[in-house]
């Protein structure tokens, strides 16, 4: 009998063994998955509150870029018709009086508009198609060069957040070309590659060696901005060769 007891114990011991093994397993896997539950909620967390950041920061610098525009309107433009009225104001001939109340008028609209800029509803009136074509309009009205622009599909509308975002980066891509490249003609395309969606800015500037590491952080602060929309940007540029970049848009 002896043999057959032992031969049980062992199996008894086998068994509390492998059970006790098998619920170690299952715990730790049990720790392991609430774990990466735990590090992937984080990573949202960090996601969000990256986006959050993102957004304010373009607002902020949408908000300034607005009042020094508007400090340049109040101090160039509606300072100089105020001057004007006045002079046609203060004359005896009833043709120049005529001529100050409708300077008077302009003064009134241009503040109107100007008012309009103050705060950031214009970006929930405004799609990117329209503020594409009044950015280009501004360059090509400046006389600093010839631009174009082109759609093979109807862009469309998109929520505020990411309407945001693309407006500073492509605000802040036509300023580099103005800034550093010196085209005659900027251009840009509404276009698809495949599945994705691109707004291509493009220019016949000077163009730059990409491999070069920049002093600035320009490229990299468009790059994620893109991303925490959901989108991406690439660029290509050589010496002499102009620019291009392409901005993938969020699906």
């Amino acid at each position: 009998m002896q043999p057959v007891e032992d031969q049980i114990y062992v199996i008894i011991f086998a068994t509390l063994f492998l059970g006790g093994l098998m619920s170690s397993f299952v715990i730790a896997m049990v720790f392991i998955h609430r774990q990466r539950q735990v590090q992937n909620r984080q990573k949202l967390d960090q996601i969000k509150s990256e986006h959050e950041k993102t957004l304010l920061n373009i607002e902020n610098e949408i908000q300034q870029e607005t009042l020094s525009y508007v400090g340049r309107e109040l101090h160039d433009n509606i300072g100089q018709l105020l001057s004007l009225a006045k002079l046609y104001l203060g004359s005896s001939k009833p043709e120049k009086q005529s001529e100050g109340k409708e300077t008077i008028n302009q003064v009134i609209s241009e503040v109107r508009a100007l008012s309009k800029n103050l705060n950031l509803d214009w970006v929930e009136s405004l799609t990117i198609v329209e503020f594409i074509e009044q950015q280009l309009e501004k360059i090509e009205s400046t006389g600093y060069c010839k631009t174009k622009v082109a759609y093979e599909f109807e862009l469309g509308d998109f929520p505020k957040d990411q309407k945001l975002v693309l407006i500073r980066v492509i605000q802040e891509v036509l300023n580099n070309a103005m800034k550093h490249a010196s085209p005659d003609l900027i251009s840009i395309n509404v276009k698809r590659f495949g599945s994705d969606r691109v707004i291509e800015i493009k220019d016949n500037g000077k163009g730059f060696d990409t491999s070069l590491e920049s002093d600035g952080s320009g490229m990299f602060n468009l790059k994620k901005r893109m991303e925490t929309i959901g989108g991406d940007f690439s660029i290509t540029s050589s010496v002499g060769n102009g620019t291009l970049i392409h901005l993938m848009l969020p699906n």
